[in-house]
């Protein structure tokens, strides 16, 4: 009788100090779910703030050559630190092979977002062979309006695109209005520098 009360105050004992461990893991489980949720979405943000950033200085450049007419020309500098780990654009961002995106879109490019006009500069994220997405809860990129008013059919974007690895971590953008030559947007990957030139119809 002793025996078998002794060896249900051990069940029991058991019974207890597994509920504890049990409801410590569930607790420990959901802590870090919603860690990784909080890590991903605190890492989206700095990455939109990297690529807004970049898009305003080169937008900028832009409106700067534009009010100062043809024959103008600046040089700015993009620098990038985030935009440059594949490992946290995969993780932001649910990606196999992160492609970073720089765009010069007109009015009439499909990329072109509602409510802008004349053109946009757009830095985004994507997979390697996919379009990005800089509008809506699921974009992957911001973009930036400019004065240059660009509404051509033909040759509707401009766009240059870099690997984790092939994007510098400082970028020389240089932005002039040739009226000889069209609009263009290069990059020389020797010289990590980014050359736009703007022409406006009719110059």
């Amino acid at each position: 009788m002793r025996l078998l009360r002794k060896r249900g105050q051990i069940s029991l004992e058991f019974l207890l100090v597994f509920g504890i461990l049990l409801i410590m893991l569930l607790y420990s489980a959901r802590s870090m779910t919603f860690n990784n949720t909080s890590s991903r979405e605190a890492l989206l943000m700095q990455v939109a703030v990297e690529e807004k950033s970049t898009a305003n200085i080169i937008a900028s450049a832009i409106d700067q050559v534009y009010a100062q007419g043809p024959g103008s020309k600046v040089t700015v500098y993009a620098h990038f630190t985030l935009l440059r780990n594949g490992d946290y654009l995969k993780k932001a961002f649910n990606l196999t092979s992160p492609v970073i995106n720089i765009i010069l879109a007109g009015e009439n490019d499909p990329l072109f977002p509602a409510g802008a006009s004349n053109s946009i500069v757009a830095v985004a994220v994507s997979n390697q062979g996919n379009e990005p997405i800089i509008s809506g809860s699921n974009r992957t990129g911001v973009w930036v309006q400019t004065f240059l008013k660009y509404n051509a059919t033909s040759h509707t974007r401009f766009e240059v695109n870099f690997t984790p690895s092939t994007l510098p971590p400082v970028m020389k953008v240089v932005v002039e209005w040739n009226p000889a030559q069209p609009i263009s947007l290069v990059y020389n990957s020797t010289s990590s520098t980014l050359h736009i030139n703007i022409r406006v119809k009719g110059s």
